[in-house]
């Protein structure tokens, strides 16, 4: 199990995908060029962590939308368990579902991690602020949930 946290920084264009995301229907990345979009990466559906999370970019999914910046979530997890993340926790970001972890993968997100001793492979928990012209303007790699969506929304805000 190889470390791949090399990946894409700030000034790179942002690696295109094209995945079925939550609600039976498939994001590409290039279908939002001349939008800027927040793209975070989190490990699993339904953990305390994950659910935080996204419970906290739907609370400000309001300001990214004055801003014009769409705001996706990627994860391994499939398309089903999404769609029941989504309506326990009344979820409205975006949900892509990265099974084959290619997107994962060409980000530097997938990861060799380590638990308790045991090495296994899984997402290390990443945003990144992908500009209008589909070039990175700022990725956070190994981010702590608490206060990071105020960060990404300073962030994008600056942009604007």
């Amino acid at each position: 199990m190889a470390d791949t946290t090399t990946g894409p920084g700030t000034g790179d264009k942002a690696p295109d995908f094209d995945l079925p995301a939550a609600g039976a229907e498939n994001i590409r990345l290039s279908a939002f060029a001349g939008k800027p979009v927040v793209l975070f990466f989190y490990p699993k559906d339904d953990t305390s962590g994950c659910t935080v999370e996204a419970i906290d970019f739907t609370a400000a999914l309001p300001e990214f939308g004055k801003l014009g910046v769409e705001v996706i979530g990627m994860s391994p997890d499939p398309v089903k368990k999404h769609d029941k993340f989504r309506q326990k926790h009344g979820l409205e970001t975006v949900l892509v579902a990265d099974e084959e972890k290619q997107a994962l993968s060409a980000y530097g997100v997938w990861v060799e991690k380590s638990m308790y001793g045991r090495k296994y492979m899984g997402v290390e928990r990443s945003t990144f602020l992908i500009g209008a012209d589909g070039r990175i303007v700022r990725a956070w790699r190994k981010v702590k949930v608490p206060g990071h969506v105020a960060e990404v929304l300073a962030a994008a805000k600056e942009l604007a």
